[in-house]
């Protein structure tokens, strides 16, 4: 928001997750020219393990752009990027099962995932309304903005974190959906497996940014009250 002395808390993590940005893209690019020996493509597994856990109601789409891929709670739909739509590499399958196991996990009510979506409302608000409370609250040396936009700023940490065991659960589900089914071999998973950690990696990245963040705002706080 504004230039800290405190940010040096909070540079090492933004490199982090830069780097983590980086190694997704690297590793999704150089294990999509490895193709799968099933021979079948992203939107294939999908659909495949997607009826094979009796989701016949949920769609798979084609989406736009890169490393785009997501599943959409509301419209019930797992939406795939080109190149994992239409891939047939060790990434795209590796992708394609991530974001069905998503669909499962909404399916079958996973709790972590279940909190993450009732906590989106909150998380928003936070993430809007933190930044110009915290602002003012800085400049006009007025400790109780500053100390309500913690606490805004503190529901978008808490959404962050409750991020992670969704997606490490996701990409679990998916090597074991991809191994039980066939779509990809034994000595292929160790390739999948790498490319699912680097994208975990970006959600790791951006937890503890959001973590030393909370912790410059709380330092900043703490510092005001004393002058």
């Amino acid at each position: 928001m504004f230039f800290h002395p405190l940010d040096i808390i909070v540079i090492p993590f933004m490199l982090l997750a830069m780097y983590a940005q980086f190694k997704v893209s690297s590793t999704f690019k150089k294990y999509s020219a490895v193709q799968a020996r099933s021979g079948v493509v992203g939107a294939q597994v999908a659909r495949g393990l997607l009826d094979a856990n009796g989701l016949h109601d949920v769609r798979v789409e084609l989406g736009q752009g890169t490393l785009s891929d997501h599943y959409d709670p509301r419209a019930r739909a797992v939406r795939l990027s080109p190149d994992v739509y239409h891939g047939s590499s060790v990434a795209s399958l590796g992708v394609a099962a991530h974001e069905t196991g998503h669909a499962i996990q909404h399916a079958t009510g996973y709790v972590p995932l279940t909190v993450r979506h009732a906590f989106v409302p909150v998380a928003n608000i936070g993430s809007m309304a933190a930044i110009p409370l915290l602002l003012i609250g800085f400049f006009l040396k007025a400790s109780g903005l500053m100390l309500l936009g913690i606490l805004f700023f503190s529901a978008a940490v808490l959404f962050q974190l409750i991020t992670l065991p969704v997606e490490f659960n996701a990409s679990n589900r998916a090597l074991a959906l991809l191994t039980h089914y066939n779509y990809v071999g034994r000595d292929e998973v160790g390739l999948t497996r790498k490319v699912l950690g680097a994208a975990a990696l970006t959600y790791v990245a951006s937890a503890l940014v959001a973590v030393a963040e909370l912790l410059k705002f709380v330092l900043i706080f703490a510092a005001n009250r004393e002058e």
